[in-house]
């Protein structure tokens, strides 16, 4: 099989360039641990990098039982930033954050009271992932998922949609409540095949892998995870981000959350979800359409109350993904140097805040500050002023001393062009970075 390239006309350009792997196997230690994820990768480090991407040359990222969400953040990132062909295979187990109702990734350290803050959430791997051109991304899944995940994902298909970017073919099986942990199977199959030099479509490879994986290991009621269509975007509405908490000079303790974003009250169909389908019918029921909201007119093609509805309900990992497509949409439209992009970017930033993210929340309200200001933008425009002063609030929420400052000069150096209206508001933070 020739990997992911020829898949698409996106695709069939960048055969030729260096493509971009990513192995990642995680699962928790101990008793926590509900699938062998790592036990693949040494079947996956076998295949030539070039035949794992369909490209005459890859990089290989191989992450085994990583402890930190934001190291593996930061390596996705970097991947998803290559301009070739990007496949992301990936193993391990899924389990739902109850506050906030995400699936998560579980990594090394991951345990049942630590979800937030030990385990990946998969809106994040969403928001690097779905941006990308269609047909330059291939995701190869086999998870294990907790009940909480599994009962959600067989109600609601769309739970792990990354986008309409990516391709993501993949099986979850129920997490076993006892005995050993499951094994990777299919994504061992998928290995195999590329080991064997089958040039098959990533459809029939997909479809190949299931079955092997059904003949060595049985899986109760395993389902199984294709591409879905997604209807095409409506033209972009208009959109007034939160408000920015007005503050001293001086260091500001922890404020309550901003009031929600401003979306204009208006219902939207979200992107088509995933394809889900199992070895027996089983009815799925797809997110239910949001009712019109109150005090404007109705406007189908609005995507905002859609999202902000996904976000109010504790859906955050949903509506990054419809943001992040609507962001894709802009790219491909506009391109990365206008307004159109920056608006999304700065939907997503809100979508942070709201999700309880403020170190993602400031760094994509810093990016918005800084595309506005390369876009010709004057230093004391309110918007460019309004995206500095959301970073910065943003910033001052970050309760992880090591990303605030990592964080940190970036946000002194747009503050020192940008000084905005708050008197004071430089020497803060310049006291507060000590």
């Amino acid at each position: 099989m020739g990997g992911p390239g020829a898949r698409t006309e996106a695709g069939a350009a960048a055969v030729g360039a260096v493509g971009t792997a990513v192995l990642l196997a995680a699962a928790p230690a101990g008793r926590g641990r509900a699938m062998d994820a790592a036990s693949v990768l040494p079947v996956l480090a076998a295949v030539p990098p070039g035949v794992l991407t369909g490209t005459t040359a890859a990089t290989v990222v191989e992450l085994a039982d990583p402890l930190d969400p934001q190291t593996v953040l930061t390596r996705l990132r970097a991947a998803a930033a290559s301009p070739g062909l990007l496949v992301v295979c990936l193993a391990g187990q899924l389990h739902l954050d109850r506050r906030q109702q995400l699936p998560h990734l579980a990594l090394a350290r991951t345990t049942p009271a630590t979800l937030r803050y030990t385990a990946l959430p998969w809106h994040w791997l969403a928001g690097e992932l779905g941006v990308r051109p269609p047909g330059a991304t291939t995701v190869v899944a086999d998870l294990a998922a907790d009940p909480d995940v599994w009962q959600r994902l067989t109600a609601a298909p769309g739970l792990l949609h990354l986008g309409p970017g990516p391709l993501l073919y993949g099986r979850v099986v129920p997490a076993p409540r006892r005995g050993e942990p499951t094994t990777p199977e299919y994504l061992r199959a998928w290995a195999e095949l590329w080991r064997s030099g089958a040039r098959l479509t990533p459809s029939a490879a997909h479809a190949e892998a299931a079955a092997r994986a059904m003949t060595v290991a049985p899986a109760p009621e395993p389902v199984f995870l294709t591409p879905g269509l997604a209807p095409p975007p409506a033209p972009m509405p208009a959109w007034e981000p939160a408000p920015v908490p007005t503050t001293g000079p001086a260091p500001v303790p922890a404020a309550p959350p901003a009031p929600p974003v401003a979306f204009r009250p208006a219902p939207a169909p979200a992107p088509a979800p995933l394809t889900v389908t199992r070895p027996a019918p089983l009815p799925v029921t797809p997110p239910a359409p949001v009712p019109p909201g109150a005090g404007g007119p109705v406007a189908v093609d609005d995507p905002h109350p859609a999202i902000l509805a996904a976000a109010m309900a504790g859906r955050h990992g949903e509506a990054a993904t419809m943001a992040a497509a609507w962001e894709h949409e802009a790219l491909r439209r506009h391109g990365p140097r206008s307004l159109e992009a920056v608006h999304w970017m700065e939907v997503r930033a809100d979508l942070a805040r709201l999700a309880g993210e403020p170190a993602r929340s400031c760094e994509l309200w810093l990016a918005a500050a800084e595309s506005r200001l390369g876009l010709g933008q004057r230093t004391d425009d309110p918007d460019v002023e309004g995206a500095v002063d959301r970073a910065h609030h943003q910033w001052e929420q970050i309760g992880d001393p090591d990303r605030a400052r990592a964080l940190g000069p970036t946000l002194v150096g747009l503050r020192r062009r940008v000084p905005g209206r708050r008197p004071g508001a430089l020497a803060a933070l310049t006291r507060r970075m000590g």
